[in-house]
């Protein structure tokens, strides 16, 4: 059976999702949306693809559907519509199947696990070139938070999700999500962090971590500091480690943007107390350390100085090799 007929069977219709599909189907497209970026000269529609989802497990979907697949995540895997999973099966979903660092919440099946305060979230988001999307639960509250926004590009620091998060930390009635100074610091613990890092195998086939590139963590002006390569001027500044409790491994970073809220970077060691690892508990992504290695921009640079004078050779010999055969 096709996966867009499954899924229509088996998940939306159950749930009552009239209005949601895999492909562009007349469930969907009269009412497809125009997503914008903004530009110098205000906001400008973003060129429209059909792009396949089935892979990502994307949906063309509305507000009113969503909220109504969120009911039946809090309900067990059941709302006013129907049943498409028990509640065990949801229940196992939502724990930590991926997990490279117990300090760290870890990934579901198909879930972002978070913390909120005292309680535990699951969530999801979408990212697409004028598009974003969140989807952000407090199961043992009872509370869901849905938000979708048609303005943005297409990165890894989505508007939807901050102010998903703030919506429930409001529900919650939570504070702000930041990262204070009121932990004391341990420099001397430090000089064994600092170094590059750079991220493990298989995950250069999703374009969000292939964004981030690889991790410096610093000292800068007395603080500890984790700097990246995404062009996120915040983030290549770098971001402050501060102490998460009293495991001098444990920090916070507060995340750029407004209301972006924190995620617990940890760093993991080898039996024989060398750092090996930088683990943030955003998506989760995993960097290994690359001892012995002082800066690799300048590397970088050279890799790219080649390929451009590999590029520019290839050029003016076809260009010689056709002055010749005008000859």
């Amino acid at each position: 059976m096709p996966l867009d007929r499954y899924l229509r069977e088996h998940v939306l219709g159950p749930l009552g999702m009239e209005h949601s599909d895999l492909v562009r189907s007349g469930r969907v497209r009269a009412r497809l949306a125009t997503g914008y970026q903004l530009r110098s000269r205000g906001l400008r529609a973003v060129r429209d693809y059909e792009n396949v989802p089935a892979g990502a497990g994307s949906v063309y979907s509305t507000t009113s559907d969503i909220a109504r697949y969120a009911a039946a995540l809090l309900g067990g895997g059941a709302n006013e519509h129907g049943r498409v999973l028990q509640p065990q099966t949801l229940a196992a979903m939502f724990q930590p199947h991926y997990q490279p660092d117990p300090r760290i919440p870890g990934m579901g099946l198909g879930f972002f696990r978070g913390q909120a305060g005292e309680h535990p979230t699951v969530s999801h988001d979408g990212i697409w070139t004028g598009f974003h999307s969140a989807l952000l639960l407090a199961p043992g509250r009872g509370i869901g938070v849905v938000a979708f926004a048609n303005t943005g590009p297409f990165s890894p620091l989505a508007a939807a999700g901050p102010v998903a998060g703030a919506v429930l930390r409001s529900l919650l009635h939570l504070p702000d999500d930041t990262a204070g100074a009121d932990i004391p610091e341990q420099p001397w613990s430090w000089r064994d962090l600092c170094g590059w890092y750079s991220l493990g195998p298989g995950v250069l086939t999703d374009p969000q971590p292939r964004m981030l590139g690889g991790a410096e963590v610093a000292i800068r002006h007395g603080h500890l500091i984790v700097r990246g390569q995404i062009p996120v001027p915040a983030v290549r500044r770098g971001l402050r480690l501060h102490p998460d409790g009293d495991d001098p491994d444990a920090f916070r970073i507060n995340l750029p943007g407004p209301g972006s809220g924190t995620t617990p970077v940890v760093f993991s060691r080898d039996p024989g107390g060398q750092v090996t690892a930088m683990h943030l508990g955003i998506m989760p992504l995993s960097f290994r350390k690359r001892p012995g290695i002082q800066d690799p921009r300048p590397w970088t640079a050279g890799a790219l100085g080649a390929g451009a004078l590999t590029l520019a050779a290839g050029h003016w010999h076809r260009r010689d090799r056709a002055a010749r055969k005008r000859s």
